[in-house]
């Protein structure tokens, strides 16, 4: 399946000169996301994974489907202030300033094999960061799954030497 036919671009969103990529029709198509949960599990699926993370939000409809499919558990990563209990915090640098991501600080027993799961990789920040709190956790970093990459932000190289699977490429 074509998983590409199912994203929508919108122009200028959420400000001008992002070409925002869409994929509530892909989550809506039920062979679409079929497809899309298979593929992004398949290159993990011998790999040991025991937890899948998935970050705010799109990560969490994405992570939560891969975790089923690889018979894992799921855990969301969250902006701070937004998890109910104690959490370890990483700070990421933005184009302009920074940010932060949280996770609970009991979310997964160290050496657990964790596989990070997001719907988007574009500068790479956002997907660092998990990876960062992972490795606080004790956690092993067994890669990263992503529906699309934003090629041409190179978002990549922030996670070199991991394990990265892409389905979609934009420049």
């Amino acid at each position: 399946m074509e998983l590409k036919a199912h994203i929508r671009n919108i122009p200028d969103f959420p400000k001008a000169g992002i070409q925002f990529k869409d994929i509530t029709p892909l989550l809506g198509n039920k062979a679409a996301l079929a497809a899309a949960v298979k593929h992004l599990a398949e290159p993990f699926r011998g790999d040991g994974v025991e937890f899948v993370v998935g970050m705010e939000s799109r990560g969490f409809i994405l992570g939560a489907a891969v975790a089923h499919e690889l018979d894992a558990g799921f855990v969301p990563v969250r902006k701070p202030g937004k998890l109910p209990y104690t959490t370890e915090r990483v700070a990421y640098e933005l184009e302009y300033g920074e940010d932060a991501l949280e996770i609970h600080a009991d979310a997964f027993p160290r050496g657990a094999k964790v596989l990070v799961v997001d719907d988007l990789i574009a500068t790479g920040g956002t997907a660092w960061a998990t990876g960062e709190l992972v490795k606080k956790l004790g956690g092993i970093l067994v890669g990263y799954s992503l529906l699309i990459e934003l090629s041409d932000l190179k978002g990549r190289q922030k996670l070199a030497g991991e394990k990265i699977v892409a389905l979609i490429q934009y420049p």
